[in-house]
């Protein structure tokens, strides 16, 4: 698959509501997860701690809508554009937010997410 394919499969996947089935496709095995924070989450390194960081982030969170623009592919990366309204199960605090989630791709596979928000 070229990155395109890669890129508008992965990224249709996220317009269906279909994230989780997004990472179970494409992520490489020793993928390398990267938020803009600081704490144990920042850097998750392997595709089941990065599941187990996107199961933790659904039991935590209440989705309420998200919707996903792209991808925008630029060599072996791409990127995507998620708003998302959320609300925080904790605080009950609703939250509407932007992220970009930045994805580089190696023989196939997405090796490493990166997001800014």
């Amino acid at each position: 698959m070229s990155i395109r394919d890669i890129a508008e499969a992965f990224a249709q996947l996220c317009k269906d509501g279909r994230h989780e089935e997004a990472g179970e496709r494409f992520w490489a095995e020793s993928v390398v997860s990267r938020e803009a924070m600081e704490g144990p989450m920042a850097v998750i390194t392997g595709r089941a701690a990065v599941k187990a960081k996107s199961d933790w982030w659904y039991a935590n969170h209440t989705v309420h809508e998200v919707t996903t623009e792209g991808p925008f592919i630029h060599g072996d990366q791409f990127a995507l554009r998620f708003s998302m309204d959320i609300t925080a199960r904790e605080s009950g605090q609703r939250i509407r937010a932007t992220e970009i989630g930045l994805y580089t791709v190696a023989d196939g596979k997405v090796v490493e997410e990166r997001f800014f928000y």
